[in-house]
């Protein structure tokens, strides 16, 4: 009998986890949202957790640093054989999220599940 492998549906690389903490120092409690908009494009946008109310048709992907990240049931629905990958790049930040004005910015990178990995969802 083989094992289905489990793999999270989001994770982040050292400099996301880094940036998350020097934003942190700032706002303590912070959340992810992946942005499906026309703004900011598909940025992860962070924001303060009391100033984001996440909606009840939300789906939370999972924690990266023991942050939230969530996404629109829309959105999940054509993004639901992927991983996301938070990373940081050079730049400025979505005009809403904590990591604008820091001359650096997160970004979403993707790669889809393979055969016979399983990816439930974190309960909410």
């Amino acid at each position: 009998m083989s094992e289905i492998a489990t793999e999270p549906r989001v994770v982040a690389t050292d400099a996301a986890l880094a940036f998350i903490r020097e934003i942190q120092a700032d706002h303590p409690e912070i959340l992810f949202h992946q942005s499906g908009g026309c703004c900011d494009g598909s940025s992860p946008m962070c924001y303060p957790a009391d100033d984001y109310i996440v909606g009840d048709r939300d789906v939370k992907l999972g924690e990266i640093g023991g942050v939230p990240v969530y996404i629109s049931e829309s959105q999940f629905g054509v993004w639901q054989h992927t991983q996301l990958i938070i990373d940081v790049v050079p730049g400025r930040g979505g005009m809403f999220s904590l990591d604008n004005g820091r001359e650096k910015r997160f970004l979403t990178r993707s790669r889809l599940f393979g055969g016979g990995e399983a990816c439930p969802l974190p309960a909410r």
